[in-house]
């Protein structure tokens, strides 16, 4: 069935979308929830349980496979509670119609759906044929769930290491397979082998005669060649990947998994060129490896979606991704932080966010999984932190543990962040013969990290009035660039009129076109690289610099023939965006030239 909605709401965070779906999956529209912090996703099913009355039996960490049995619970509950949500919008009465009217106005102009329901109610209101009419028409938004396959910790019963299948991402893949979602879990942060072969231990995943699947896959990814390879390592284990989701490398919000200078555009245009022989390079393995294991084949070739997100921000670039590239849908995630109605945000960093200008957001250092992580400046969790560094005691305590995977001191593992880690690592570090310079450099790298598993979910905790004895009241947010053209907070009606161009929530004129906006941060990153291998530059560093420049400029000439083709597109900015681009070609030759004089020079 074709999608309610041409958006999703994707993964935003630890607990900003938490309870998403609970909220806007009655409308139509498709969310994901993440599984990282099982303790987050038992203490809001106990509040959930309280406030719908359904009974609740408490999991504790002293039941085997807790973790996988609060995912389970977890999404029953929103499962049950947002299935009553959309059966009561659809029992549609004279008493009770706001709801569905709701739901109507905010799809899409033009849709189908919304204009045979204006034809039925243009006349006298029928409500048998009105119920009838829903009945066959209405759907329900997607509850889909986020597995980060990294955060993959192995764990223990005292000093018992326990099989792999207990890890955390395996546990919460678990928990989703078992639950009675038929859904998708969204696999992100690049490939666990171990992780993607656990999940053909599952008959959820498998396609039946028609090719309907209960659980499906969708892999996040930034480049072809990442789903070509990944598509093709699920298919050899019966698995189909049902949708490929497309993020810019760096112009998006959470961790930024930078490509080697791969622009979004040329991206889409090469998933666009190659869209039917990536469908059957990977369905042949696929269909060869379902014969092998003596499962069904489909009487039908698989198909799937492919969207993209990242920095989108007006009406007219999420039309154009659309119908230029062929996508299925526009992921929206930053932009959803101001909207109270879809995610749990509290009101402190809701104001942050609201306030917040291009220089309070940037590409930090602070996640502990030694990935950058897009920061919002002076984000309460960052304040605490500092207040542990001025006392001379830096780290966190570490309540969580759940990217405590450093093995550098303790087979069992420890954060980066924590007080523990930070310990020894100093301690090492004044063991060394540095200079002062040198040595408050290393010790900055060190201190720098933030408890990011626990500060990304402390918001929900906060914006439920929930107890925070455990986690504190700090709060880490990772917001997209684009967060810093939005002020206000918004309705569920406003964000999605302004998705659909029938309101403007974006206050500010200045606001650049989304590929120009990621061209522009790709060129700071580049220039931080080239900064660090000024220092010392090996031939690994060289041959990464000029392959990264070499593919921007090839990225900076698609956007020029692009725009330069462009009739009916982007005419009031059109000038300016080649003007940048071209600005961005000077740069690129620029840095081209600086790489080659340091190659000489080493």
């Amino acid at each position: 069935m074709k999608n309610t909605h041409s958006f999703h709401i994707p993964v935003m965070g630890i607990g900003f979308t938490i309870d998403t779906p609970l909220k806007v999956a009655q409308y139509g529209m498709d969310s994901v929830i993440s599984l990282v912090d099982d303790i987050l996703l038992e203490k809001l099913r106990k509040m959930y349980s309280e406030k719908f009355e359904v009974p609740y039996h408490e999991i504790t960490d002293k039941i085997e496979d807790f973790r996988a049995k609060r995912v389970t619970s977890y999404l029953n509950l929103i499962s049950d509670l947002a299935s009553k949500k959309f059966e009561e919008l659809k029992n549609v009465s004279a008493e009770k119609s706001e709801e569905l009217f709701n739901y109507i106005s905010m799809l899409p102009d033009g849709s189908k759906m919304k204009s045979e329901f204006e034809k039925l109610t243009s006349k006298e209101l029928d409500f048998s044929k009105v119920k009838n009419w829903v009945a066959s028409n209405l759907s329900m938004g997607a509850i889909d769930v986020n597995i980060m396959t990294k955060v993959d910790k192995d764990n223990y019963i005292k000093d018992e290491k326990l099989p792999v299948e207990f890890n955390d991402a395996h546990a919460a893949l678990r928990g989703f397979a078992n639950s009675k979602l038929n859904s998708s879990v969204v696999l992100s942060a690049g490939m666990n082998p171990r992780l993607y072969a656990y999940m053909s231990q599952f008959n959820d995943f498998f396609p039946d005669e028609n090719g309907l699947l209960n659980k499906r896959i969708i892999l996040k990814v930034s480049d072809y060649r990442s789903a070509l390879i990944q598509g093709k390592f699920l298919a050899k284990k019966g698995l189909w990947v049902s949708e490929y989701r497309i993020e810019s490398g760096l112009n998006c919000g959470g961790h930024a998994f930078a490509t080697e200078g791969y622009l979004l555009g040329p991206v889409l245009a090469e998933f666009k060129a190659n869209r039917d022989e990536l469908q059957k390079a990977i369905y042949s393995v696929l269909s060869q490896e379902l014969l092998n294991q003596n499962r069904v084949i489909p009487h039908e070739e698989l198909s799937f979606e492919i969207t993209a997100q990242g920095g989108v921000g007006t009406y007219e670039e999420h039309d154009f991704l659309i119908n230029h590239y062929n996508l299925d849908s526009i992921g929206w995630g930053s932009p959803f932080l101001l909207v109270p109605e879809a995610t749990a945000v509290d009101k402190g960093t809701l104001d942050m966010l609201a306030k917040a200008e291009e220089k309070d957001l940037y590409l930090s250092d602070v996640s502990p999984l030694g990935v950058p992580f897009n920061n919002l400046r002076d984000n309460t969790k960052d304040a605490e932190k500092q207040v542990l560094i001025d006392k001379g005691r830096p780290g966190s305590s570490c309540p969580k543990k759940f990217v405590a995977m450093n093995k550098e001191f303790k087979e069992s593992g420890v954060c980066t962040a924590s007080r523990e880690y930070q310990h020894f690592k100093i301690k090492a570090l004044k063991e060394q013969e540095l200079s002062p310079e040198n040595y408050q450099n290393q010790y900055n790298k060190i201190i720098e990290k933030s408890c990011t598993c626990v500060g990304l979910g402390t918001s929900a905790l906060l914006a439920y009035g929930l107890d925070t004895k455990t986690e504190g009241e700090g709060v880490s947010v990772c917001p997209g660039p684009n967060m810093a053209y939005y002020s206000k907070i918004m309705s569920l009606k406003n964000i999605t009129d302004h998705i659909y161009g029938r309101d403007n929530m974006v206050s500010r004129t200045d606001r650049p076109n989304l590929f120009i906006k990621e061209l522009d941060i790709y060129i700071d990153f580049l220039k931080n690289k080239l900064a660090e291998a000024r220092v010392s530059m090996s031939k690994k560093d060289e041959k990464y610099l000029i392959n990264f420049t070499k593919n921007m400029k090839m990225g900076v000439a698609y956007y020029q023939s692009l725009f330069n083709n462009f009739k009916n597109e982007f005419l009031d900015i059109k000038e300016s965006v080649l003007s940048e681009l071209f600005k961005g070609e000077l740069t690129l030759n620029e840095i081209q030239l600086e790489i080659q004089s340091l190659t000489i020079k080493a």
